[in-house]
């Protein structure tokens, strides 16, 4: 039995067909229309859509817990802190932000920065002591101050700069797409600060520090208003896809549409989503294949022989801190560029609905589900799961609905049908629960 079933797990065969019957999906979401499928093509790409910006995300925590072993709970933090960055490079300078304060908020950085490297630099220098302890104290504390002297009054003024409309800096105008290596960069620059404190601790204290940093962030991103609007939000993002008002108004476009059966604003929706599908697409299959070349490089070799024992591989000659460093780094830039994707699909920043158990738990059920360690199962499980994500708010009060039809009336019935709206919850953790009873490894398996 135990041979079979592994047999059955390496077919070649077993990828495609899983992948066919998920691609049938998506072809039943857009054709048929019923109490289980919308019949909208619109509908099913928009799914497709936020699946594939959530296998990039999957793909990116793959890379830390599949290669190297690390437990990575701030995923959410790593997508904030990629989705900033359309906001700072896509979005247009804010009339009178940046000379409200914009060079006293760049200067008090600056002097944060320089306040933690000189620190750094006295206790390496100077000799074990009270008198290292004292210097490093005192910087610490005077650079705290003239930071916050700087910052404090540079930050009001800009809040104060047509608060109803704006309240920040604004960006640099720049294109969108730019925006996407920027977040991978904004997210590698954190997970540097973090692995360097502690990946060359216990593996617990990382899932600590990362859980740590990641609601850190969120909460940044919610309280500074000269930074994105806090929750008042920023919206009309720039895209790199048309606007479906523009493509209603082109002749060409209407006569188009109407010559393959759609309307105007049907075909309008639908092509913008083919146009954002084609990009994610090319994106994804780039990371896939750049993956995939270094999984298969003896880089990628000597990672999967640290995470499989990293007592053997260190006795080996090889520096572990150092490797689980270059792939916590390499990870969240991928999660960062997966974090600006979605932002400029949406068009909104939005720092509220940053939510952990979307952008965090969700995340981690793909890559169990499709299989840890196997770059093609973590999209397979990403864009999965992320379909019964979204069905299972329709599918799951039909199926209370017909559970509870011969109970009678009263506060038991009432009190299920009232709680339907929970059942993609329970769904996930079914889903997770069988795959993990039947296929433990995932339904593409690491070779």
């Amino acid at each position: 039995m135990s041979t079979n079933r592994q047999a059955t797990a390496h077919s070649p065969w077993r990828a495609p067909i899983l992948f066919a019957a998920l691609a049938l999906l998506f072809v039943l979401e857009g054709t048929v229309r019923n109490s289980m499928f919308s019949g909208s093509w619109n509908t099913s790409l928009a799914i497709l859509n936020m699946g594939l910006i959530s296998a990039i995300t999957a793909l990116g925590v793959n890379m830390q817990w599949g290669y190297a072993g690390l437990f990575n709970v701030g995923v959410v933090g790593f997508l904030a802190l990629g989705g900033l960055a359309p906001v700072l490079v896509a979005m247009p300078p804010v009339e009178g932000g940046w000379s409200a304060g914009g060079p006293r908020v760049l200067l008090s950085l600056a002097v944060g920065l320089g306040t933690l490297a000189l620190a750094t630099q006295l206790w390496r220098r100077m000799g074990k002591g009270r008198l290292r302890g004292l210097a490093v104290t005192g910087v610490l504390i005077l650079g705290f101050f003239v930071y916050r002297g700087l910052f404090d009054p540079a930050v009001t003024a800009i809040e104060a700069n047509n608060p109803a409309r704006h309240g920040n800096l604004g960006g640099l105008g720049m294109p969108v797409m730019l925006s996407w290596v920027v977040g991978g960069a904004f997210a590698a620059a954190a997970a540097w600060a973090v692995g360097k404190v502690a990946l060359g601790l216990r593996s617990d204290y990382l899932a600590i520090a990362t859980l740590g940093i990641g609601e850190i962030i969120v909460a940044v991103l919610k309280n500074e208003d000269w930074l994105a609007r806090g929750v008042k939000n920023v919206v009309s993002i720039p895209r790199p896809v048309p606007y479906e008002i523009d493509l209603q108004q082109n002749p060409a476009f209407v006569e188009f549409a109407t010559r393959w059966g759609f309307s105007a604003t049907e075909a309008s929706g639908i092509w913008v989503k083919i146009c954002y599908m084609s990009l994610f697409l090319v994106v994804l299959l780039v990371l896939i294949l750049l993956a995939e070349l270094a999984l298969k490089s003896p880089w990628g070799r000597m990672m999967r022989a640290i995470r499989d024992n990293e007592t053997a591989a260190e006795a080996m000659g090889k520096n572990v801190t150092a490797r689980h460093l270059q792939v916590f780094v390499l990870g969240s830039a991928v999660i960062g560029m997966a974090g600006a994707m979605m932002i400029t699909q949406d068009g909104l920043m939005a720092p509220v609905g940053y939510n952990p158990l979307r952008y965090t738990f969700l995340i981690w059920v793909m890559v169990i589900v499709g299989g840890s360690g196997n770059n093609w199962g973590s999209v397979l499980g990403a864009v999965l799961i992320w379909f019964l994500w979204i069905k299972a708010e329709v599918w799951g009060p039909a199926l209370i609905g017909v559970l509870t039809a011969p109970l009678p009336d009263g506060g038991l019935k009432e009190h299920l049908l009232d709680s339907s709206a929970h059942m993609r919850f329970i769904a996930m953790g079914l889903v997770l629960l069988l795959v993990l009873r039947f296929a433990p490894r995932g339904l593409v398996p690491e070779k």
